[in-house]
């Protein structure tokens, strides 16, 4: 693809206004740990929640949804849209009580929580397992897709796009902390949503209109395996036909997934940067409200550009050779079903196309950037400050961030030469870290959940995806993705279970501390209110936030499915349908602002 020098203009435009001015946080960055991890816990709602929005949106989603809709169809995508479970219910039970934890990051919860050396195991354990390993595998997984899209459109090796975005992405996360971070996430949302959905319009232009998309696609069509018939319209899958792919994307993420499996961004309970945004809040009432948008903006606003790129890709494209033989200096090793989505970007006219990959970096660098301050916070407060040196002084730890920013960086691009696809890295992702879910969401509120059914959960598994992975390497069983999820979902969920009443008790004192600073409701904790001598009425009006939250969590999910088919009923043109769903809509979020008002109240009643 060439650009014209409007394009360039724009490019170059595009990325002053997203960078420039979080140069203005470097000196207040520097300052403390505190500023430069958790912008000194002064984050409005609509900052930090808008920041969550943009770090979820990276250069791999659209490549993410085009593969998935290419492969099962828009009804593929219930492998996330089932995560709203996970993201509401972090919002009505979960927020308010990260940012009353007053932690720096999520690790360090585990010793206000958890007691003696299995707490401290467990913090820095996870420390290097998430901040290092895992952090780089997403990482990777983002510049594997910035490396596809500079493939398709400009012919870029891979070495040379990781250094492009790495200048960039580097100097500024080591320079301005999350401040930084926070304002150039803002910013690039909006050019981010520009990009994406100037790039539907032109898509479904080139195929003639959505009448022509709707009319072509409306019959069922063979799959990418060529046996299979596929309804690529269709919000729900085809149960009478095809009820392996069913269960498979709809019934294994609605009834299994959303709670037991951990996932960066839908973590059961809230965890890595939504739970630091959290904490970056300046109150419970900004946490709540943060994640209540970060959950409406992902799943309503985002989807349906990426939707009607993938699905006009398939009149285009219909298969691989299509887009190889359209491009023929693309690298063989990148080609996927994924790398349709750039391959729909040749359709953009002269000025759009420097829209479009302004927005891209700006979608690689609003994750990128998060992932290394994140990353960066795991390593040095709850590795090197907790167990290496732990009376430096402030600036001290935010030169190790620095460095250990950059240092991050390296080790995940050369992690992008070991991946395939986003898709591949999504289900990994999934796998190692099914099972664990639901120790996640109990640890809240029930006191007997202690540090070493962490232990026993990481390490089942681990284990059991290991050796799934094995056996299917070898030839010796073949598992199909959500066979071997159910599979480490049970095997972990066994073992950690049998921990909670085989393994020791966290310390009485420790947990009374917790319920203390904390205040967790429900049933759960009526030993330790007892032992702190919480008198009889306060613990009857934190029982009564549990029915309050689980309708908030109910309307809020009804809410969020309405919108987001609504929207696909009247791009498809199926107005009544629309206008049922609008119904549906307006019903529940009527009930979700009633909930969410009560909720915003309790704190100042409280006090």
């Amino acid at each position: 693809m060439k650009l014209e020098w409007l394009d360039w203009l724009i490019i170059v435009v595009s990325l002053l206004v997203c960078f420039v001015p979080a140069l203005f946080f470097g000196k207040r960055a520097g300052r403390s740990t505190s500023e430069f991890f958790v912008s000194g816990r002064a984050a409005p709602w609509w900052l930090a929640g808008l920041s969550m929005v943009a770090t979820t949106f990276s250069s791999d989603t659209p490549n993410l949804v085009t593969d998935i809709v290419r492969r099962h169809g828009v009804a593929g995508n219930w492998v996330w849209w089932a995560f709203v479970l996970t993201g509401v219910a972090t919002v009505f039970f979960y927020a308010r009580l990260w940012r009353r934890s007053e932690v720096m990051t999520d690790l360090e919860f585990y010793e206000i929580r958890y007691s003696g050396k299995a707490a401290t195991v467990v913090r820095g354990f996870r420390s290097v397992y998430l901040g290092l390993f895992f952090n780089c595998i997403i990482m990777a997984s983002v510049n594997l897709a910035a490396c596809k899209i500079a493939n398709i459109l400009f012919g870029l090796p891979r070495w040379q796009t990781l250094l492009l975005v790495g200048l960039l992405n580097v100097i500024f996360a080591a320079h301005s902390g999350l401040w930084g971070v926070l304002v150039i996430d803002m910013i690039q949302f909006f050019l981010m949503m520009t990009a994406v959905i100037a790039a539907a319009w032109f898509a479904v232009q080139h195929i003639g209109g959505l009448g022509v998309l709707v009319e072509r696609l409306s019959a069922p069509r063979p799959g990418p395996d060529g046996q299979s018939m596929l309804e690529y319209l269709n919000f729900l899958p085809d149960f009478s036909n095809n009820w392996d792919l069913a269960l498979a994307v709809f019934v294994m993420p609605l009834a299994v997934q959303w709670w037991a499996t951990w996932y960066p961004g839908a973590e059961p309970g809230g965890g890595s940067y939504i739970a630091q945004r959290m904490l970056a809040s300046k109150s419970e009432k900004d946490a709540l409200g943060a994640v209540l948008f970060f959950n409406i903006a992902h799943y309503v606003l985002r989807p349906w550009p990426w939707i009607l790129v993938a699905l006009c890709s398939l009149l285009v494209f219909p298969q691989l050779s299509d887009i190889q033989q359209a491009f023929p200096n693309l690298d063989p090793k990148l080609l996927g079903h994924d790398i349709a989505y750039p391959a729909m970007l040749k359709f953009l006219p002269v000025g759009f196309v420097g829209l479009m990959v302004g927005g891209l970096i700006a979608a690689n660098s609003s994750t990128i950037l998060t992932h290394l301050n994140w990353g960066s916070s795991y390593l040095v407060h709850d590795f090197y400050r907790r167990f290496v040196r732990a009376d430096a002084p402030e600036q001290h730890y935010v030169l190790a961030g620095r460095l250990t920013t950059v240092s991050l960086f390296f080790l995940s691009a050369g992690m992008v030469y070991l991946l395939e696809s986003a898709k591949d890295t999504f289900d990994i992702l999934l796998q190692v870290g099914a099972g664990t879910g639901l120790l996640y969401l109990l640890r809240w509120f029930w006191w007997r959940i202690n540090a070493w059914c962490e232990v026993a959960a990481m390490i089942s598994s681990f284990g059991v995806s290991l050796i799934l992975l094995v056996l299917k390497n070898q030839g010796l069983a073949t598992f199909s993705t959500h066979h071997a999820l159910l599979i480490t979902i049970a095997v972990t969920s066994v073992c950690w279970l049998l921990v909670v009443f085989l393994g020791p008790q966290t310390d009485q004192a420790t947990l009374v501390n917790f319920y203390r600073k904390v205040r967790p409701f429900g049933p759960g904790w009526r030993h330790i209110r007892e032992a702190a001598g919480i008198p009889p009425a306060d613990a009857a009006r934190s029982r009564e936030n549990i029915p309050l939250a689980l309708l908030g969590w109910t309307a809020g999910c009804s809410a969020i499915w309405s919108a987001l088919f609504a929207v696909g009923a009247c791009l498809y043109g199926r107005w009544t349908q629309a206008g049922f769903l609008m119904a549906a809509f307006v019903a529940s979020g009527l009930v979700l602002l009633w909930v969410t008002r009560r909720l915003w109240d309790e704190p100042a009643k409280a006090r």
